[in-house]
């Protein structure tokens, strides 16, 4: 089980974004996550007429290591850490490390 997982509302902890909120879109290699309107770059592409493709300036968002990340929580509204729990029958789930809370419960 993992702590970020795709479709997850996320804090920019650190870095350039900070502050910022995005929904994890992807997740790369090496714990990197494509989060929505986060760590956006501007590409310089080629025109490619086989693809269709018109060249120029394109922004597009690059992937972000899930450390700078924190889950949204709703209560409070922050990024928090999140943390592991087993539950009395015997499942697995995510709880917030600040209070406790089972994410998405």
């Amino acid at each position: 089980m993992e702590r970020l997982i795709k479709g997850d509302q996320v804090v920019v902890l650190t870095g350039k974004d900070r502050g910022k909120q995005g929904e994890i879109l992807n997740r790369g290699n090496e714990g990197k996550f494509l989060v929505q309107g986060i760590n956006l770059v501007k590409k310089h592409t080629k025109p490619n007429p086989a693809m269709g493709a018109a060249g120029g300036i394109v922004e597009k968002e690059m992937p972000i290591q899930g450390s700078n990340l924190g889950l949204l929580n709703p209560a409070t509204g922050k990024g928090e850490k999140v943390g592991f729990k087993v539950l009395d029958d015997g499942r697995k789930v995510r709880v917030f490390k600040s209070n406790g809370e089972v994410v998405g419960a």
